[in-house]
């Protein structure tokens, strides 16, 4: 199993930027020489929930300082775009990395973010699909046109050209069913990012390979993003993930602005009513500590034995075969953040990477039916 680091760059109150971003590029740093395979930069704007509005720039920096990790981005958030500029930009970081890149494509769900960059978010799902659809034509062919009804591109080419194939390595992150099909159709793998319970995640993972074959494609093994909280006693983990995990509600409804409910009135983003009901619940201190116990126990949290044996399980029902970590969330202090990274690094990650029970995603099981979906969170 491959696996990989994310950073996510949250503002902290009483904090200049500048000092989050570097504590958080200094972990970047270590991913090389800790024995990383990946090193992923997201996308989000203008309220400092994750201080990293140019993934391909972020990336673009590590590839100058790199020479053997895959560089990823989770996720560039399409609508915001204009594709071609995408395409140029993915191209050249394609040279700039040597053809080491992977890149994950999302269409984003906060209003503050569209209303920012001035686009309809009903728009969103027709214009995420159209921008695929150009920036796969743009890396592909030498000269392509393209009429939608979002995007007119009179013939035309981008230089300078990719030296591999990225389009070939696409992936996308889907909350909703919809995204899932769109995702599948498009011909993209799927990013998972751990946020309901795990037989859940197994369900839509079973939906896209379904519609992905449906298409003709042969579906690639789903990505896995995941908080990670390891220590050498679980009341320590536990302790931890609860402390910096449940800190994550205000910042991420202070963002998203879920709890409001005005989700339920945006064309394609019905299906996120259940996430509105999740977080209006959050005013309740009882519910807030609830809904934190339950996302404590979907993400990575143990010690070393426990981290290796709950994977065991997410590879059986999933059939992951890259994950992607997170060891900073919540204003963690830096120190604790690198003591979190490098223990998993010395003790879990080893056998992630070179132990049998690892090296070949088995065949999925079949998710559980029936599930309880009170708990539902957002992309984070």
């Amino acid at each position: 199993m491959k696996v990989g680091v994310a950073l996510n760059m949250l503002s902290q109150a009483g904090r200049p930027d500048v000092a989050v971003v570097s504590e958080h590029m200094a972990l970047g740093d270590l991913a090389e020489p800790l024995g990383f395979d990946s090193l992923f930069a997201l996308e989000h704007h203008f309220t400092g929930y994750a201080m990293s509005p140019s993934p391909t720039q972020l990336l673009a920096y590590y590839a100058g300082r790199t020479s053997r990790i895959t560089l990823g981005t989770a996720v560039i958030v399409l609508p915001w775009h204009d594709p071609i500029r995408v395409a140029e930009e993915i191209a050249l970081l394609d040279i700039m990395c040597g053809g080491r890149c992977l890149f994950g494509f999302g269409r984003g769900a906060a209003s503050v973010e569209y209303e920012g960059f001035r686009i309809d978010q009903g728009e969103a799902r027709p214009r995420f699909i159209e921008s695929a659809q150009i920036i796969k034509m743009a890396l592909s062919q030498e000269n392509f046109e393209f009429k939608g009804e979002h995007f007119q591109i009179p013939r035309t080419s981008i230089r300078p050209r990719p030296i591999s194939h990225p389009e070939r390595r696409f992936y996308g992150t889907a909350v909703s069913p919809e995204s899932v099909d769109v995702m599948a159709r498009l011909g993209f793998s799927m990013l998972v990012i751990m946020q309901n319970e795990w037989p859940k995640a197994a369900a839509d993972v079973h939906r896209f390979n379904a519609v992905a074959a449906a298409e003709g494609f042969t579906p690639r093994p789903p990505m896995v993003l995941t908080n990670v909280s390891v220590a050498e006693s679980r009341a320590e983990a536990e302790e931890r993930a609860i402390e910096y995990l449940g800190r994550k509600w205000d910042s991420i409804d202070n963002h998203y602005h879920f709890s409001d409910g005005h989700l339920n009135n945006v064309k394609g983003y019905e299906s996120y009513d259940k996430v509105g009901v999740t977080y209006a619940k959050m005013k309740d201190p009882v519910r807030r500590a609830k809904a934190t116990d339950f996302y404590v126990s979907i993400q990575l949290v143990g010690t070393p034995d426990d981290c290796i044996q709950k994977l065991e399980e997410l590879q059986a029902l999933t059939g992951l075969d890259h994950l992607i970590t997170e060891f900073s969330f919540g204003g963690m202090p830096h120190h604790e953040s690198e003591t979190n990274m490098r223990m998993f690094a010395d003790t879990v990650m080893p056998v992630l990477q070179h132990d049998a029970r690892f090296a070949k995603p088995p065949a999925i099981l079949r998710a559980a039916q029936n599930l309880q979906e009170e708990n539902v969170f957002a992309p984070a």
